[in-house]
């Protein structure tokens, strides 16, 4: 169990260098974190329902890689679009994003995870 929390937090970290107005997909996070899948980002994302000591991780921000919110059951869909909506991304009448227009490049090279071992 001790590895989930830290891992959790390099996650996090990793998703608070989105800039508002872009996203980013649950395997780009993935590959920037590294030894993790995208199914662990959304695992990482669903436990901060439960964890409100977590400062605020912007988690609108991530969808999944066809640029479509990921969560499920309407509220959920509706509450993430409206938060990217009000960052100014936008979506197709079909509910897509453009990651040619919204997405986010990735970490700056001067970005280094806290916690994580050099490889």
């Amino acid at each position: 169990m001790e590895k989930e929390p830290k891992l959790f937090g390099l996650i996090y970290q990793t998703i608070r260098q989105i800039p508002p107005g872009k996203i980013a997909s649950y395997g780009q996070i993935s590959r920037i974190v590294g030894h993790c899948s995208a199914q662990m980002i959304g695992f990482a994302l669903a436990a901060l329902r439960d964890n409100s000591t977590e400062p605020e991780v912007p988690w609108q921000r991530v969808v999944n890689s066809q640029g479509r919110v990921a969560l499920p059951g309407e509220y959920g869909k509706n509450m993430q679009r409206q938060l990217l909506e009000d960052e100014g991304v936008e979506f197709t009448e079909d509910g897509v994003i453009d990651f040619n227009r919204f997405g986010w490049l990735g970490a700056p090279p001067s970005f280094k995870l806290k916690g994580k071992a050099s490889q």
